[in-house]
């Protein structure tokens, strides 16, 4: 009840200050409808934006599941190498420079107007922070639990397994919980570069028919996906490190 009241509480308050906002300022429905008529639109339009937010949520839970695996592997491959970090780390560092939206075009001129774009959007979007988090938690370890495993005759490859990897779960599973929110944001900004399907593609339609409520109907359908996502990827991570304890 009380995480219930801890996700409802924020809710209600923005809910409500909205409607505040377009009550006293009698601002007009095209440019900001109230939170009755978004809710109204989003019914009208119902299986429209259901069948929209299940493109967006398999690009996104694509997006999340291979850039977890790329990220935790190649996190664990710099770990093992201090050479392979030195060459590759300052590579990945320097690909956070580039604008995303500076990518989508790109992308969608390689792999097409489908889903494999946007995959990848989402992908390299949450890379860097899986990658990054689990690297710094592989890095972490107590220095008196690698110093007994090799007294005792562990080999590097043990030791990753048996005590760098479990100790490092927690901090994968803040990178998981970043990735979770930053997932949609790369799905989304390959849908408005070049897409039929998506949330993301709905949101530029209803702009170009002026329908800001339905606008705000899918934007809110994007912020509920990534909420989810949020909180289905925190009780996995937390449920694995309290494993791993």
């Amino acid at each position: 009840m009380i995480k219930l009241a801890y996700i409802l509480t924020p809710i209600l308050f923005g809910i409500s200050l909205w409607h505040g906002v377009v009550w006293l300022t009698d601002v007009p429905q095209f440019i900001l409808p109230s939170p009755w008529r978004v809710a109204q639109t989003g019914w009208e339009y119902r299986r429209l934006i259901l069948e929209n937010t299940l493109v967006t949520g398999t690009e996104v839970v694509l997006g999340l599941v291979l850039g977890t695996v790329l990220g935790a592997l190649t996190a664990i491959l710099l770990a093992s190498s201090q050479r392979l970090h030195r060459l590759v780390m300052p590579l990945l560092i320097l690909t956070q420079a580039i604008p995303v939206f500076a990518l989508a075009p790109i992308l969608t001129l390689w792999l097409g107007y489908g889903i494999a774009s946007k995959v990848m959007m989402a992908l390299l979007i949450i890379f860097f922070p899986v990658t990054s988090a689990f690297f710094d938690g592989l890095s972490r370890i107590p220095s008196g639990f690698a110093d007994l495993a090799q007294t005792m005759g562990g080999t590097k490859c043990q030791i990753m397994r048996h005590i760098r990897i479990p100790h490092a779960i927690p901090s994968l599973g803040i990178g998981l919980k970043l990735a979770a929110v930053y997932a949609p944001i790369g799905a989304v900004i390959g849908e408005w570069v070049g897409a039929s399907q998506g949330l993301g593609y709905l949101m530029l339609l209803a702009n170009g028919r002026a329908k800001t409520d339905l606008m705000f109907a899918s934007l809110l359908c994007i912020c509920l996906l990534a909420t989810f996502l949020y909180f289905a990827v925190s009780i996995v991570s937390d449920g694995l490190s309290r494993d791993e304890r």
